[in-house]
């Protein structure tokens, strides 16, 4: 029994033992196993995931922002700021971090920035659904009191569960942007043109210059610990920002004023579908101004700034159709139309074939020609403005008439191949090469004729200025070259390229292209263009002591027919140019030459140009007859010494008051009246000021604008031809009728006349 029973014990000790040793075996092949596995996990993720694993953590920890650099200062002629930039705030977002806030956070976040920024909850969750990205852009160019709004929230915090601290800043940052500013809006929009959201040039100087006026964009390289809860770096690494090269304009910001204001006038006046002008320097090619209207806001170039046309699209139901007119209204009001646009010139080219006949010994300066009122070439009959006829007149008296007939004889006499000879010299068959882009190239058989093509009734039409076409500024070009001895000036706008630190890296040097005429032609020319300005078909450019020397031009717009395109060019003082205008005006209601149309507005640019660079008037005997007073000095005074001042000088007076010493005086001493103008005196210190209200002097001459004048009791300044003043009717003034002014004031009164000025 005892046996039996320890052979049953011994079994179970075996077992025990071999239990013992498998768990240790067991133990063993696990512990490797886990260890194994561990480390050839740790290998896999350093020897084959490494490069994923550091990628991520450069990710969430690595910032490299890209800092826009300033692009360059447009200037001026006389370095006033016309473009420049000025920083602003770009808001980004971090979803990665942004994905841990808890909802009330993240709520108060979303309602924040769409309260500062005014951006949409969409925008927000759209943006915050990039969860494995680091940095979003929300919104760009926020100005500076929505950044600091913006900066001053994002400085608080939210504190977890662990008591630990979360900036709102660790998941919304502000990064340094630029954005272009235009001071003066629409002052010389077509020239300066606008910039993108990219801060990319897209029309204009911007456009054309983008590479010089673009900087350098700067770096900011940081990086953040997981630590970071409040948005700081660990480091920062800071490459600064270059800013562009600067531009220093041609372009005088005093005359370019001068000429938007003269072409708005007459854009509203005439209601013509678009008008444009430009003013240069005669003898560099220089561009003092350049404006075209309909224009636009430079700081909201896509908005319409013409009313007219913003109320026609908005009354197209169509959608597709309004988009387009939209997209053509933007364009139209874009479009440097002075370097874009062509035009047939009308009579203004009639100077260019006269200066192609004298030179060539075709037709002699004294030569007379026998208008009878048309002329006929091959099958064609064409006909002189004045169907009855000029009879016999001079060469100057036919460029002063605008005769057809004697400028097609000449340029019958030149015959085609020394015609297109001349239109090619003085720059018709190429671009001018202006700095500017846009610029439209003339081409051979479309906008003109080859000379291969030319037949005699082609160049019967061309040697008026009719059947091809020009942009106006290769117009004024030519019409400089004939007023500077016969030199063909290359035009350019910018004067000088300056570093940041105002070193000038460049400047643009007067380019002669070719010499066209003579001297002697030039000078004779000259002499028959102020005979047109003094009492030809521009008489209404006349200023009296400028001594302008100008030619009109009326054309039919054959893409339109009944519609034309009315035109001046000239330059003074014609005894030694200066300065060169030309007026394109498209599509007048109403008068609709040349001579009515755009000659008025050409002399009022003119006259105050002169008057502002300080040229000299130089007045002849019939002039100086007409000139207006100046007022003198009469304040301390007695009535009977200031009445007797005023005698000699041919004014009258009005006294206000019942002292005896002149206290104040209205005109003040030194401005200018017409004969016979009133000064009023006032004699009490105390004495209430006299207010007048002003006539609407429309339509009036001279004299009835004078007599109105005197009953309301403020003067009027006279402009227009006053040699003509005999046919002059006003149709605008510096003052709107019923405007309140001081008693003795004076408003300006512009008069024109309709009568001898038609070319066409």
């Amino acid at each position: 029994m005892k046996e039996r029973l320890l052979k049953l014990l011994r079994p179970k000790k075996i077992l025990k033992k071999n239990l013992h040793k498998r768990a240790v075996w067991v133990l063993a092949v696990l512990m490797i196993l886990g260890f194994g596995s561990s480390i050839f996990g740790l290998a896999y993720t350093q020897l084959v995931k490494g490069e994923f694993f550091k990628t991520k953590a450069q990710t969430q920890q690595l910032s490299d922002t890209s800092v826009t650099a300033q692009r360059g200062v447009i200037y001026d002629a006389n370095m006033t700021v016309l473009a420049q930039s000025a920083a602003v705030w770009k808001v980004t977002m971090n979803p990665m971090e942004l994905s841990k806030f808890p909802g009330e956070n993240k709520e108060l976040l979303f309602e924040k920035l769409i309260d500062i920024l005014g951006v949409s909850r969409e925008l927000l969750e759209e943006k915050a659904s990039h969860t494995k990205l680091n940095n979003v852009v929300i919104k760009g160019k926020v100005e500076k009191s929505d950044r600091d709004a913006l900066d001053e929230f994002l400085s608080t915090y939210y504190v977890d569960s662990k008591k630990v601290k979360h900036y709102y800043k660790s998941a919304v940052t502000l990064e340094d942007d630029v954005k272009r500013y235009y001071p003066y809006s629409n002052l010389a929009s077509q020239i300066i043109g606008f910039t993108g959201n990219d801060n990319d040039g897209l029309s204009g100087l911007e456009y054309y210059y983008n590479n010089e006026l673009t900087g350098i964009d700067g770096r900011i390289v940081s990086n953040k610990g997981v630590a970071n809860y409040d948005g700081s770096e660990d480091y920062e690494s800071v490459h600064d920002a270059v800013q562009g090269t600067s531009l220093v304009l041609t372009m005088d910001e005093t005359i370019q004023r001068f000429l938007e204001s003269a072409l708005q006038d007459c854009y509203e006046t005439s209601k013509c579908d678009s008008c444009c002008g430009i003013v240069m320097d005669v003898k560099t090619g220089a561009i003092l101004a350049m404006s075209s209207k309909q224009d636009y806001d430079l700081n909201d170039p896509f908005t319409i700034y013409d009313e007219k046309t913003r109320r026609e699209i908005e009354g197209i139901e169509d959608e597709d159709e309004r988009s387009q007119a939209l997209a053509n209204g933007r364009q139209f009001q874009w479009n440097n139309r002075a370097v874009t646009d062509m035009y047939e010139p009308g009579s203004v080219f009639k100077v260019i074939t006269m200066a192609a006949g004298l030179e060539e010994n075709v037709v002699k300066y004294d030569e007379t020609f026998n208008c009878s009122g048309s002329i006929r070439i091959l099958d064609r009959l064409y006909y002189c403005h004045n169907h009855s006829g000029h009879g016999t007149q001079s060469l100057t008296q036919g460029l002063m008439n605008s005769c057809n007939p004697f400028f097609i004889t000449i340029g019958q006499r030149l015959g085609a191949d020394i015609f297109y000879k001349y239109f090619e010299a003085f720059g018709f068959t190429e671009k001018t090469g202006i700095d500017l882009p846009g610029e439209s190239l003339p081409k051979k058989d479309i906008n003109y004729f080859s000379k291969e093509r030319m037949t005699k009734v082609n160049l019967a039409s061309s040697s008026f200025g009719q059947s091809f076409k020009v942009t106006p500024l290769q117009m004024l070009t030519a019409i400089n070259a004939v007023a500077n001895g016969g030199k063909l000036m290359k035009p350019y706008i910018v004067g000088k390229t300056l570093d940041i630190e105002g070193n000038v890296l460049s400047e643009t040097k007067p380019t002669v292209k070719r010499q066209v005429i003579s001297e002697s032609t030039s000078e004779k020319i000259l002499a028959s263009m102020e005979q047109v300005s003094t009492a030809g078909t521009a008489k209404n450019s006349y200023i009296a002591g400028y001594h302008m020397a100008g030619k009109t031009g009326t054309s039919d717009d054959l893409n339109e027919p009944g519609k034309y395109i009315a035109s001046f060019a000239g330059a003074a003082p014609s005894y030694d140019p200066r300065v060169s205008v030309i007026i394109v005006v498209n599509h007048p209601q109403g008068a609709t030459g040349g001579g009515a149309v755009a000659a008025p507005v050409a002399a009022e640019v003119m006259e105050n140009t002169l008057t502002y660079l300080n040229v000299e008037r130089r007045y002849n005997d019939s002039e100086k007859e007409l000139l207006d007073k100046e007022v003198p000095s009469l304040i301390g005074m007695t009535v009977d010494e200031a009445d007797e001042a005023l005698d000699g000088a041919d004014l009258g007076k009005k006294v206000i008051g019942d002292g005896e010493k002149v206290i104040s005086q209205i005109p003040s001493a030194g401005q200018y009246i017409p004969q016979g103008g009133v000064v009023v005196l006032y004699t009490e210190s105390d004495g209430e000021r006299k207010k007048t209200e002003v006539p609407d002097f429309t339509g009036m001459s001279v004299s009835d604008a004078n007599y109105e004048a005197v009953n309301a009791g403020i003067n009027i300044k006279v402009s227009g031809n006053a040699l003509e003043r005999s046919g002059l009717v006003a149709y605008r003034q510096s003052v709107a009728p019923g405007t309140e002014i001081e008693v003795g004031s004076t408003v300006t009164v512009y008069f024109r006349t309709n009568t001898g000025v038609s070319d066409h």
